[in-house]
């Protein structure tokens, strides 16, 4: 059974943000787990208890989801300023090595913190994510982030959330939706469950099309000598395989991996993606 430690920093704005660290050996590089756009530091569950002891891994909400605070201001919930809090953690933790594993959204900061100065990077895990983003996936999400639900029980929220991602997850059995509601949603104080950020993040992210304030291909560019894998889901319509040939054909130290039978985005539980991410962390220098 894993353990980790709740932790907080403040990001330059005076929002208070939370993470959870797993204790790990310090003769390796901690790992940072970053998460896409609706989801939190729970999404790692699962990697953080099979890597614990042999890796600090530390996995971060980010403001507006999970436990860490909402902002004041929607317009802060973009990629920049996701980048911004991320560096703050670096400082204030005073990393400077690590591994990058992220999905989604934590793809797109992965990116960019290698863009940023690459050399801190020890390994980058991209999960169903690159350079260009297809239409189809973002006009998916656009349809459903940002609208509050609650349900009476976690069997009603797993039987919800089932409808709008079955395609993704066709394979899935109830138990699997139980666990994924558990890592989404959250219980209220009046005992609902609902789901665990702030409706506002929707605002920038309909408002206008992805904007990290940087071009894409030249940040995935700089991962260039750092030990990376990309996962595709098999059935994702957010990274394409179009993209994934042109990021290989780009980066010689990237490995590609398709998760078989899973949309956007991998748990990163597979089969598939566990023998993927324990290649790629056999890649990684000792601290």
């Amino acid at each position: 059974m894993a353990s980790w430690s709740d932790c907080y920093w403040n990001s330059n704005d005076g929002l208070r943000l939370h993470y959870r660290d797993y204790a790990g050996s310090d003769a390796r590089p901690p790992i940072i787990c970053i998460p896409g756009l609706t989801r939190n530091a729970r999404d790692f569950e699962g990697v953080a208890e099979r890597l614990q002891g042999e890796w600090r891994v530390i996995c971060v909400d980010l403001r507006g989801r999970g436990e860490s605070a909402h902002s004041k201001d929607p317009m802060t919930y973009v990629p920049r300023t996701y980048l911004e809090d991320i560096e703050k953690l670096l400082e204030e933790l005073e990393l400077r090595r690590f591994v990058l594993f992220g999905t989604s959204l934590g793809g797109l900061i992965t990116m960019l913190l290698a863009a940023r100065d690459s050399s801190r990077l020890a390994g980058a895990l991209i999960n169903d994510i690159g350079p260009v983003v297809e239409t189809r996936g973002i006009d998916h999400i656009r349809s459903y982030v940002g609208r509050s639900q609650s349900w009476p029980t976690w069997l009603h929220a797993a039987r919800a959330l089932t409808e709008p991602n079955r395609d993704r997850y066709p394979d899935w059995k109830l138990d699997d939706w139980l666990v994924f509601a558990k890592r989404v949603c959250r219980l209220s104080p009046s005992g609902r469950v609902l789901l665990d950020y702030d409706m506002r993040i929707a605002e920038p992210f309909k408002a206008a099309t992805v904007d990290t304030g940087s071009d894409l291909w030249t940040a995935f560019e700089a991962l260039r000598g750092v030990p990376s894998l990309v996962l595709r889901g098999e059935l994702s319509d957010l990274l394409s395989a179009e993209t994934v040939a042109e990021m290989e054909k780009r980066n010689p130290d990237l490995e590609s991996v398709v998760v078989p039978r899973v949309g956007h985005a991998p748990t990163l539980d597979e089969p598939a993606a566990i023998a993927a991410m324990d290649r790629l962390l056999a890649r990684v220098r000792p601290a």
